[in-house]
């Protein structure tokens, strides 16, 4: 079921020939030891994903970019750039004082596409 589902989203993402597509490289060993989430962490299978995403990019000639798991994505304004240090996981919506205020996430999301420093997969 779920590597069906990871086919079908791998799919999606190459299926428009994009230039490029970043992710961010994640510590997935780290993010295991916490008990209260390690079952469902391993149920997204990010490895199995991450591997089927590489071979489709090598097929089809698409640049698949890697960001260091230590880039500020989450904690940096898309608008100015100002990195706020104290962001909380439980803080789901991005204000700065600059008057930015964006979903965490998709403020991640925007970050990470414009990240210029990557490693090439």
């Amino acid at each position: 079921m779920q590597t069906d589902y990871i086919n079908k989203i791998v799919s999606e993402l190459v299926k428009t020939k994009p230039n490029w597509i970043t992710i961010e490289d994640l510590n997935v060993k780290g993010m295991m030891k916490n008990r209260h989430l390690s079952k469902a962490i391993a149920q997204q299978k990010f490895f199995e994903f991450r591997i089927k995403l590489i071979t489709k990019c090598n097929e089809l000639g698409i640049e698949l970019r890697i960001v260091d798991r230590f880039y500020p994505s989450s904690k940096t304004c898309h608008n100015c750039g100002c990195v706020k240090s104290d962001l909380k996981l439980s803080d789901r919506t991005y204000m700065c004082e600059c008057g930015y205020i964006e979903d965490r996430d998709y403020n991640a999301s925007l970050n990470l596409r414009d990240c210029q420093i990557y490693k090439i997969a």
